[in-house]
């Protein structure tokens, strides 16, 4: 009976995304300032300031995405991939005016440092339930950790964790690092990778 139910929750998860997939999900990728090919929209984004957002080749964002940018903009690279619910905010709000509520200041009073550029690198997983603050820029072959919260600039090929998020260690050996720009390299003439 177990494997009966199952069978019948995965066949209406399919049915479900359907109308997703023929009429939302091209919509979404159309209103992009620019999307690459490949490049697959989960369902459940909310996505503000879409025309700010430039995604490369070979992306995929998860589930429940939230991409909001009001003046800045979002770029993310090439053979990015994103778990579930993540956050990428581009402002905030100005916070020092005083005898005014926080909800009355206008996105036209905000100075140009409450709105900053988020760049996502090539060859970047941003785990489930991460967030991404203005002005960061997350380098290449970088991994966010599940939760984390990144406040600062990262460096590449680092794995990145925590509130807020500090790397705890390189993706890969230096020698396998190496290994693995000289394989980037031989792909990326061959039209393959980022």
């Amino acid at each position: 009976m177990r494997k009966i139910v199952q069978q019948f929750f995965d066949l209406q998860e399919k049915v479900m995304k359907i109308p997703f997939k023929l009429f939302r999900e091209p919509l979404i990728k159309r209103a992009f300032a620019k999307c690459g090919t490949n490049v697959h929209v989960a369902q459940g984004c909310s996505i503000k300031g879409i025309e700010n957002i430039f995604v490369g080749d070979g992306c995929t964002i998860g589930p429940g995405a939230v991409l909001w940018s009001t003046r800045a903009k979002i770029f993310i690279g090439e053979k990015v991939i994103t778990g579930p619910n993540i956050t990428i905010i581009t402002g905030d709000h100005r916070i020092d005016l005083p005898e005014r509520f926080l909800a009355d200041v206008t996105d036209e009073e905000k100075l140009p440092e409450n709105d900053q550029d988020v760049r996502i690198e090539d060859d970047v997983w941003i785990g489930a339930n991460a967030i991404i603050l203005k002005g960061i820029t997350i380098a290449q072959g970088c991994v966010i950790a599940a939760g984390a919260v990144v406040t600062k600039s990262t460096e590449p090929f680092g794995v990145y964790a925590g509130v807020p998020a500090r790397r705890i260690k390189d993706r890969f050996s230096s020698e396998d690092l190496r290994r693995h720009l000289m394989w980037t390299d031989r792909n990326r003439k061959a039209g393959e990778a980022p």
